[in-house]
């Protein structure tokens, strides 16, 4: 691998970090050229290129006789780690944070009794939360949990930490899930959690988790304001399909 590849990778990792952490906001005019080739010690040629595949990231905007700047990006996340808001969070460079509207036993209704395979009214343990990232909220998390895995959250303090990570951490087999993602209007929890107007529309994802036996654990109810978060497939021939969150501003420009 060439000296001038190398180059160019690490000007793009460092400027996407920089971008994706927030210290060169959103709108904010990009050094020039000129400037990026004094700090990394490099020519044009590989600050170009880093700059074309932030481009095509939507990272940056502009070009063909505008000046680059910073887009307004929320950077995606690998599928491998979708059912967890805290580690998607952490992974951008955001402090998670929640607020506990529920946590209780419930007997379930007939559609998340279906899901789960369990009896029309059987109890389940439901827990509603404002999901929050730098303490903007983001989204209203409904997860209803199967009998044998609610049991595992009676010593966990909702309003502090991720529910994945501690059912990880007590050894349950989350190994995969079914998502179904549309849009819905802002019922009056939501519109209040969200600070939104009644019936404004959400992204809504809805998830069914299984273990390795494909036994249903849980089923969720996610509702996100669209301008903070959307989803992405990308399609390849031969390979798996990754989804991802994304910003919906990032998708438009890379459109333009």
């Amino acid at each position: 691998m060439s000296s001038e590849v190398l180059l160019h990778e690490r000007v793009t990792n460092v400027l996407r970090e920089r971008i994706g952490r927030g210290h060169w906001p959103a709108g904010m005019r990009l050094p020039s050229e000129a400037a990026l080739c004094r700090e990394f010690g490099t020519s044009r040629g590989p600050v170009r290129r880093a700059l074309a595949v932030l481009r095509e990231e939507g990272y940056v905007v502009g070009g063909r006789g505008r000046a680059p700047m910073v887009g307004r990006v929320v950077p995606t996340q690998p599928f491998s780690t979708f059912s967890s808001f805290t580690v998607w969070a952490r992974a951008i460079g955001k402090t998670p944070g929640q607020r506990t509207i529920e946590a209780a036993s419930r007997n379930a209704p007939s559609t998340v009794a279906g899901f789960l395979g369990l009896d029309e009214g059987a109890s389940v343990v439901q827990v509603v939360r404002v999901r929050m990232l730098d303490d903007v909220p983001t989204m209203v998390e409904r997860t209803s949990f199967a009998p044998a895995i609610g049991v595992l959250l009676e010593d966990m303090d909702p309003d502090r930490g991720s529910l994945h990570e501690h059912l990880i951490g007590k050894g349950v087999d989350l190994r995969r899930a079914r998502h179904t993602i549309d849009a819905v209007a802002a019922n009056p929890l939501d519109a209040e959690a969200l600070g939104v107007g009644h019936g404004s529309p959400l992204l809504r994802e809805r998830r069914i988790t299984f273990d390795s036996a494909r036994r249903p654990l849980s089923y969720a109810d996610d509702r996100y304001r669209p301008e903070l978060a959307t989803f992405t497939i990308e399609n390849e021939v031969d390979r798996r399909t990754p989804l991802t969150r994304s910003d919906p501003t990032a998708d438009a420009s890379r459109r333009r």
